[in-house]
């Protein structure tokens, strides 16, 4: 994914037999560009048409001290081994990937703007942000309310002494909330895929929420446009989470979602009353045994009654607008609305959602 450099079509203009090779360090990031190419156009010989600045579109984006030569970034390569992350070692844990595999160890580090030497590192880090996010844009780091939460590989060299290798990383704005409090909001989460699908952003979101809950200031946190992939690991956590509180048991479960669900939700584990709401309906699924054709009814009711409030809403609107609007123009009214279509819509959407929260359960049960 290179369109947010090259153009929407990822196209560049001007050379045949193009190769770009972009190398990082895996500890410190230092960064090699590669721009190799059999033929390049000549303005010359083609009405003044010039080739692409491919290294001139690439510099607007890495950090300044990126390498060309590769000799000189084999070289740096030395860096890595003397490398220690920046910031406060928050939270370890360790992964098997596949039965009978060697363990592999990971660290999650704390860091804000004033942490020394991290800036420098970050520049170099967020880059990753424009090859796997659609659409992701750097932060303004002289806000110095932004926070960072770095997940490195920890293992032994060749050696025998440690080193590292960056894995994920999120960025978290604290956000000022009335009249003297915070309300974190996670914005960036990106995992590098050689670390995919070993619940590396499982743990480390759990590490973001175990420095926030503690802080009496936090009111609650929050998730920033969370893509579908990034909510399902939320409710994956926030479920195991609110799972333990008393509010949640099977008992409580079955009678609705209560406030005082979003009341322990909120004061163990900072959870929003609506991520709550969501939280209610996964564990409720979980305990409902979908044989039961009368619980299992309640249940897609009790989501569907949630679904629909909305659309309610808009209903009793368009019911006001009838007394004023004409008839042709409440029929024009009602047609952009929607509103007709809305059952289909719901139905679509509930099995949409319960899909999601099989997912998540189907994840909960195979820990």
């Amino acid at each position: 994914m290179c369109h947010q450099v090259f153009g929407e079509n990822e196209n560049i203009f001007g050379y045949t037999d193009l190769h770009i090779r972009l190398y990082y360090s895996a500890a410190s990031l230092q960064t090699y560009l590669g721009i190799e190419y059999t033929d390049k156009i000549d303005p010359s010989k083609s009405d003044g048409m010039k080739a692409d600045d491919v290294e001139g579109a690439l510099k607007k984006v890495l950090a300044p001290g990126y390498v060309t030569n590769l000799d000189r970034f084999v070289s740096l390569l030395e860096k890595d081994k003397s490398f220690t992350p920046h910031g406060r070692l928050l939270h370890a844990f360790t992964v098997t990937p596949d039965e009978g595999s060697e363990k592999r160890t990971f660290e999650v580090y704390y860091s804000e703007t004033s942490t020394p030497g991290f800036l420098a590192f970050h520049e170099r880090l967020q880059t990753f942000l424009l090859w796997y996010v659609d659409a992701a844009s750097f932060i303004d780091v002289d806000d110095d309310q932004w926070t960072f939460f770095t997940v490195f590989e920890k293992y032994l060299s060749s050696e025998g002494t440690p080193q590292y290798a960056v894995a994920a990383y999120a960025t978290v704005y604290r956000y000022y909330a009335y009249p003297r409090h915070l309300r974190p909001r996670v914005s960036q989460v990106l995992t590098l895929p050689p670390a995919r699908k070993l619940g590396i952003c499982a743990n480390l979101l759990q590490a973001i929420y175990s420095h926030f809950v503690i802080l009496p200031e936090v009111v609650d946190i929050t998730v920033e446009d969370p893509s579908q992939d990034f909510q399902r690991i939320r409710d994956y956590v926030d479920a195991k989470n609110c799972e333990t509180l008393p509010a949640f048991q099977p008992a409580k479960l079955i009678q609705g979602f209560s406030s005082e669900m979003a009341s322990q939700a909120c004061a163990k584990f900072k959870i929003n009353k609506k991520q709550a709401r969501r939280v209610y309906e996964i564990l409720r699924l979980k305990n409902t045994n979908t044989s039961d054709k009368t619980a299992y009814l309640n249940y897609r009711l009790d989501v569907k009654n949630r679904l629909n409030a909305p659309y309610q809403k808009k209903k009793l609107e368009m019911k006001k607008l009838q007394k004023v609007l004409k008839p042709e123009e409440y029929a024009a009214t009602i047609s952009s609305t929607g509103i007709a279509e809305t059952q289909g819509r719901l139905a679509s959407q509930y099995l949409a959602l319960e899909d999601d929260y099989r997912r998540v359960i189907h994840r909960m049960e195979t820990d």
